[in-house]
């Protein structure tokens, strides 16, 4: 293979990389009320990491602005995998971060609520959770990997660029994945239409033959024919 092929493969693998790097990381906020309970669908490959960090802050009804969580107000976060299947489910501090690891490709459930019902009555029942979702590479911390491993820049990059790699195949086995379960539920609906339409026809054609026999009783009974 010449350099300016493997030059262009390696752009194009970066660049894909880059656009799944954008897609795996999700940072946002929401209002919940105090014993309400929020629930996300991550569409995660197997076998990835998976951290979100957040933070809570409760409604101040006499300053009407959300200000740092009180000390005993906790946040509960519960994950399901793509069956149904409990993957996490734990208690955790007013603002911290939890990490779960998949185990099948799919849409996984992630649900948070508030462990607290007494402070509704003086914070106004209403919370803001701040949520960031970070997927793949994105979950690990690279100079903390760095540090540890005693790796220079460069080998932190080629470090980095290897996950990059991963992560991509990761995605594409999984749009592999969707693309076979779209295959197979495409054929299971258009074998039932199919069997329906059979269905409707011998349903239409013994209708028919029982008019059709109806009719010539009735007339030979009138002694029309």
């Amino acid at each position: 293979m010449s350099a300016s092929a493997t030059m262009k493969r390696f752009t194009v693998s970066c660049f894909l990389c880059l656009v799944f790097s954008f897609q795996l990381s999700a940072a946002l906020y929401f209002h919940i009320g105090e014993t309400e309970k929020k629930c996300f669908i991550e569409e995660i490959p197997d076998d990835t990491m998976v951290i979100g960090n957040y933070k809570i802050q409760l409604w101040d009804k006499h300053k009407q602005e959300f200000l740092p969580s009180t000390p005993g107000l906790g946040m509960h976060v519960e994950v399901k995998e793509p069956e149904g299947k409990p993957l996490l489910s734990k208690q955790y501090s007013s603002e911290g971060r939890f990490t779960f690891t998949s185990h099948t490709p799919g849409e996984h459930q992630i649900c948070l609520h508030s462990n607290s019902t007494k402070m509704a009555l003086f914070a106004g029942g209403k919370l803001r959770v701040h949520l960031d979702i970070q997927v793949g590479e994105h979950a690990f911390d690279y100079s903390e990997i760095a540090a540890k491993d005693k790796l220079t820049e460069l080998q932190l990059r080629v470090r980095q660029l290897l996950d990059q790699v991963e992560n991509v195949q990761k995605e594409q086995n999984y749009q592999r994945f969707r693309e076979e379960r779209f295959r197979q539920t495409s054929e299971s609906t258009n074998q039932r239409v199919l069997w329906w339409s059979i269905a409707q026809t011998i349903i239409l054609l013994l209708t028919g033959i029982w008019q059709m026999r109806h009719l010539k009783s009735f007339f030979e009974a009138k002694k029309l024919v």
